[in-house]
């Protein structure tokens, strides 16, 4: 990457997105629900963490690599399923192929600008992640389509409860972008001359539409219809989810479980992961950060099946301290997306690369030489850290 457009941390890549998007795009990739409490304890928790570093002895070579679901990627950290990512014209793929040339696995929305078929091929690696949305032959559908196009794996989110009422107000998103809305946002678009034009190369606007609700080859609904349908779709319940999970038959994980009797209900559905995530805090603010709900989650179901983290993660350390508490690998949301927005696919290469080095960096540290050799011995937890959601007050202590 040229050195004019290399940032060596993602706070850096979260700045440059912001000066070479528009606002209304940049804003997209910051929102969260109501005050933003969730939001802003996901990444601050991560500093009341502290290291048990070693100064002597620390192995020459560290191990990153691991394994989530049955795909082997080269370090903890893999791509979190994230709508619309027309931040940039090649938006999915754009994010597929640098997770691919960085050797990890990519998680791709229901609700994306890019057909399946077109992110698969460009990283095959690929997990499809699904809505409840309009039904079980609806559904039954797009996983058969999902299975079709190559997906590897099935994420299934259900933690949204569209609790957003934002007090800074929300993001501008046009409901379609026909000729009346381009010449509107047109002043807008040309503050961020760099952005424009490379949009004005591709010679087509921004698309809202979201294929990935439609038959392969379709243009999909408007991305506010598709909301609209899964907003008056009656949320799944715990028989849903086993039927789901059945209907696909491979490597299925829960997204977004944050307390303990959830998980083991999660076990009992037969899903092969689950992701500790409150939604980056796009769901029901007030929520714990998702590292605080991880140690309790993890020692009730990790040695049964996966347990990830997704929220709050800016750094490699942020990665090990997840690992350490009982992660298997952690998602990324909003740090890719400002590599995206700040530099199209050379930008999420960049941001994967800071996080590799800081997993190396805290390893190192640490002295240990693989990721596998992690425990919560080699973190410094607080008293009142971690929230032991969904456990008798017996059990919890």
């Amino acid at each position: 990457m040229a050195r004019d457009v290399w940032f060596e941390t993602v706070a850096i890549a979260q700045e440059r997105a912001k000066k070479r998007l528009p606002k209304s795009a940049y804003s997209s990739l910051i929102s969260a629900s109501e005050k933003g409490l969730t939001v802003s304890d996901n990444v601050a928790a991560f500093s009341e963490l502290g290291f048990a570093p070693h100064v002597v002895g620390a192995p020459a070579n560290r191990e990153m690599a691991t394994t989530v679901m049955g795909q082997e990627i080269s370090m903890p950290v893999m791509i979190s399923p994230t709508g619309v990512q027309a931040v940039d014209p090649d938006g999915e793929v754009a994010v597929a192929r640098a997770a691919a040339a960085r050797g990890t696995a990519m998680g791709l929305s229901s609700f994306a600008s890019k057909p399946m078929e077109e992110v698969i091929a460009a990283n095959p690696k690929t997990f499809f992640q699904i809505y409840w949305l309009g039904g079980r032959d609806a559904i039954a559908e797009r996983v058969e389509r999902a299975r079709a196009a190559g997906a590897v794996g099935m994420i299934a989110t259900t933690d949204w409860s569209f609790s957003h009422g934002r007090d800074w107000g929300s993001p501008t998103i046009p409901e379609k972008m026909d000729l009346k809305t381009m010449v509107k946002m047109m002043p807008e678009a040309l503050t961020r001359p760099g952005w424009f034009l490379r949009w004005a190369k591709t010679l087509r606007p921004p698309t809202l539409r979201v294929p990935n609700q439609a038959g392969r080859g379709e243009a999909g609904p408007p991305f506010f219809q598709a909301y609209g349908e899964w907003m008056g779709t009656p949320p799944p319940t715990w028989e849903d989810i086993a039927w789901l999970r059945e209907l696909w038959g491979g490597p299925f994980m829960l997204k977004g479980v944050m307390r303990v009797d959830d998980a083991k209900r999660a076990v009992d559905c037969g899903v092969s992961a689950i992701s500790v995530s409150n939604h980056g805090g796009n769901n029901l603010d007030g929520t714990p950060a998702a590292i605080r709900a991880l140690p309790a989650i993890a020692e009730a179901v990790g040695d049964q099946i996966e347990v990830l983290l997704d929220g709050g993660i800016r750094r490699g350390s942020d990665v090990v301290k997840a690992v350490a508490l009982g992660a298997r690998a952690v998602m990324i949301g909003r740090a890719y997306l400002w590599g995206l927005g700040a530099a199209g696919q050379p930008g999420v290469e960049n941001v994967l690369d800071i996080l590799r080095g800081g997993i190396d960096s805290a390893l190192m540290g640490l002295g240990r030489a693989s990721v596998h050799d992690l425990t919560p011995s080699d973190i410094l937890i607080p008293a009142g850290f971690s929230r032991a959601l969904g456990v008798p007050a017996a059990d919890a202590g």
